[in-house]
């Protein structure tokens, strides 16, 4: 005769089984919170602790990442963008293959993309959209890439772009900040005429 209790301590078990599973994955997502966390402290090169932790998909700012970090984090990301560049078959008017890294605005850009990447496929947590989301925003990125640099390297050859740099003369920044925001400083520049 077989047990009345049977069916309900099978149930119990299911239930006990996926409250576990359950547990666990909250852990997970618990670790990988405290992961990011720290990454976020550390992502500009070390934290309180003096632990580097990065976790994936965490943001980079490329001047305040430090020493050891810099190096290994930098080959991490030039192994992706060449990756990627092979993987979309891009060409030199969508990225400068010769001299890319010399760009900073498209370092800016890869490295959104690239942190983007790693949070789209990197997690269970958004699995749904974000590998799609990543890639419309890979395809606005990389149209974005071709109109930074207008296109100057598509020969092959890295062709410095002939403009003045603003950040390194204090002068100029000294006057804008003098000057003030339009309408404000009577002094500053001319108001168009009515009438």
């Amino acid at each position: 005769m077989p047990d009345p209790l049977g069916p309900l301590f099978d149930a119990l078990e299911s239930i006990n089984g996926e409250l576990t599973a359950f547990a666990a994955r909250l852990a997970r997502l618990e670790d990988a919170r405290s992961v990011r966390d720290t990454s976020r402290q550390g992502a500009s090169g070390g934290d309180s602790t003096g632990e580097g932790v990065r976790a994936p998909g965490a943001p980079v700012v490329w001047h305040e990442v430090k020493g050891e970090d810099r190096e290994a984090l930098w080959t991490e990301f030039t192994a992706w963008v060449i990756r990627m560049a092979d993987a979309f078959e891009l060409t030199t008017e969508q990225l400068p293959h010769a001299c890319w890294w010399e760009h900073g605005a498209v370092v800016a850009e890869l490295t959104a993309l690239w942190t983007g990447w790693e949070s789209a496929f990197g997690s269970e947590q958004d699995a749904a959209a974000g590998p799609y989301l990543w890639h419309d925003a890979w395809a606005r990125g990389i149209e974005r890439i071709g109109r930074s640099w207008l296109g100057e390297c598509t020969n092959g050859y890295h062709q410095p772009k002939t403009r003045t740099v603003m950040g390194t003369n204090p002068a100029y920044r000294k006057k804008i900040i003098d000057t003030g925001p339009p309408g404000i400083n009577p002094a500053g520049p001319a108001q168009p005429r009515s009438g």
